[in-house]
């Protein structure tokens, strides 16, 4: 298979022999994704959408059959009492802040469980114009232990001294040399801050974890979560948009912050986007799969090489992030240069690092998906800062994440 994919690149004899040697890690299936696979078609099959619930929408969107239908199976999928997922919430980022802005007033506290989120979410929490902290909102952070854990001990002593109206869970890793949290991390999560404080909110990033696991954090205690729709649960097919899901109280207090009070979720258009959200979750499942073995593979090429990774190769995954420790901006820029040539849309660019907001470092990118920014397509990207960290995310097929860090592993060996 690798010198299939490999026919015609020219690529440095080390780099295609450590691809062979890791090649067997592409035959590896996770056996979890039975499990998220018949979660899911049972979703389709107990919901019984017809095709003309599929049409939508415009203007504001009243009796959106498609929404209803579409938001419906991400609460079966999620075991939700409610989910709101909306074109108009166009990222993670955008639906987490909303999201505790509207369940944490001014004056009250929002803890960070386990060490600060990743850079533009702590950015809008803390230090942007307009940031909650800006309009009164105590925000507090529990450090991570020396290994990256979550620090229970600490966090129980927090919420109890602290009682914060919500504690904040970021699943994945982000731009951080942390381990990405299990299902039982998190529900190690909520059982400690419910022993500390019943009444206090536990909130879960979900971006990049959905699917991966055969249970969702709502399911081990989390009250809300949240999370892309051009990620995970988009298939390679979501145009755009970002969710909420989780106790049905709480997400009426949420649609009124995102619409208006008295309105809440009772509108939004789906502009004739329903069938590609319904069949972008429909395959969501196999696509996950799919980068979870292509994931597998990089780790294993790249450990032939000599470079640190995180999670190793055929280690439990817990989301679609793979870090590869490069050691040296020139490395990191390699490296996306490297997976762009292997991109189906502008694989003729060469990335740049550049300033992107909510970063104080400049950052380095490589994406050629078919939606803007839809990490669950192949892409790259890292903060030009120690440890020089590069993380691959998604590839809806195992062969082009194979190609990808064939060709992004190339570059690096020759800088």
């Amino acid at each position: 298979m690798i010198d299939v994919l490999l026919d015609g690149f020219d690529v440095d004899p080390r780099v295609r022999a450590s691809a062979r040697r890791a090649a067997p890690w592409l035959e590896r299936r996770d056996p979890r994704s039975t499990a998220v696979r018949a979660r899911v078609l049972r979703a389709f099959v107990d919901e019984g959408i017809a095709e003309s619930d599929l049409a939508g929408t415009t203007g504001y969107g009243y009796d959106d059959a498609a929404r209803e239908r579409y938001e419906s199976l991400l609460a079966r999928v999620f075991r939700a009492e409610r989910v709101l997922a909306r074109l108009s919430i166009v990222s993670g980022t955008h639906a987490i802040v909303a999201g505790l802005d509207a369940l944490v007033l001014p004056g009250a506290g929002l803890l960070a469980a386990n060490g600060p989120p990743y850079d533009t979410l702590r950015h809008a929490i803390a230090t942007a114009p307009y940031s909650l902290v800006s309009r009164g909102v105590r925000y507090a952070e529990v450090p991570r232990t020396p290994p990256g854990e979550t620090d229970l001990r600490a966090l129980r002593e927090a919420v109890r001294t602290q009682r914060p109206a919500v504690v904040f869970v970021q699943r994945s890793r982000g731009y951080a040399v942390r381990a990405s949290l299990s299902i039982d991390a998190i529900g190690a999560v909520a059982e400690t801050v419910r022993g500390a404080a019943p009444e206090t909110i536990v909130f879960v990033d979900n971006c990049y974890g959905e699917l991966v696991e055969e249970r969702e954090p709502l399911e081990v205690g989390a009250d809300v979560i949240a999370g892309s729709l051009i990620k995970n649960v988009g298939g390679g097919l979501a145009p755009t948009g970002g969710y909420l899901a989780g106790r049905a109280d709480l997400l009426e207090r949420i649609a009124a912050r995102v619409f208006a009070p008295g309105i809440g979720a009772k509108l939004g258009p789906t502009l004739g986007f329903g069938r590609a959200f319904v069949q972008g979750l429909f395959y969501a499942p196999l696509v996950v799969a799919e980068a979870l073995r292509g994931l597998d593979f990089a780790a294993a090429l790249f450990a032939e090489l000599g470079f640190a990774v995180d999670p190793a190769p055929g280690a439990v995954r817990t989301d679609i992030v793979q870090a590869i420790r490069l050691g040296s901006r020139e490395r990191l820029i390699a490296f996306a240069r490297g997976l762009q040539r292997a991109m189906p849309l502008n694989a003729r660019f060469a990335p740049e690092p550049g300033p992107v907001p909510g970063y104080v470092d400049p950052v380095i990118m490589s994406n050629g998906s078919f939606v803007g920014g839809a990490t669950i397509d192949l892409s790259c990207d890292a903060p030009l800062r120690e440890p020089y960290e590069m993380y691959l995310q998604g590839g809806v097929t195992a062969e082009h994440a194979t190609l990808g860090a064939v060709l992004a592993a190339n570059a690096v060996l020759q800088v």
